[in-house]
């Protein structure tokens, strides 16, 4: 049955995994990045996780709302967490430095899988996709991937911010 799953599947799916990939590999090294692109890639996995609850399970408010509450609590526990060692932040160029990781390739993937899971689920099983149970377990695993991308986004920026602080401080 997963060779017939596997088969069924088409191309363009295992182009967007291959491009993914390379996506998330990239993170994996070392990299000097600007302060406006650091929004790009979590701004990018927020909306495809979204889209992966809506067009799943639609609109509906439980559903979003639990994809928020998710997000939000797993936004608030990253946002606990220091930045890696070696993050700077230099203010001249407006670029970040940060060390490589494997977290955005594993956050990567894990969308792709939860997203896959659940089309695939759905086509043998449509009627999983008015299930509350169903909904709200994706919809808040879609949240909580979501919330991991914006936090670890939201503690670039508040580098930034805190060495601007700083600079002003030294400067008055």
């Amino acid at each position: 049955m997963l060779a017939q799953i596997i088969i069924h599947t088409p191309l363009w799916v295992w182009g967007l995994l291959l491009a993914l990939l390379a996506l998330g590999a990239s993170q994996l090294l070392t990299r000097s990045v600007a302060l406006r692109r650091t929004n790009a890639l979590p701004l990018a996995m927020v909306a495809l996780s979204l889209y992966g609850t809506v067009s799943a399970f639609g609109t509906g408010p439980q559903v979003l709302l639990a994809w928020l509450v998710a997000g939000a609590v797993a936004g608030a526990l990253v946002l606990q967490r220091t930045l890696p060692h070696g993050t700077r932040f230099d203010a001249a160029s407006r670029r970040f430095t940060v060390p490589g990781s494997a977290v955005p390739l594993v956050l990567i993937v894990g969308i792709f899988l939860v997203k896959y899971f659940v089309g695939v689920t759905l086509v043998m099983q449509p009627v999983l996709a008015h299930e509350t149970s169903f909904q709200l377990g994706f919809g808040a695993l879609y949240g909580a991937f979501s919330g991991v991308f914006a936090a670890r986004g939201i503690r670039l920026w508040r580098l930034a911010l805190q060495h601007e602080r700083d600079a002003s401080a030294l400067a008055a």
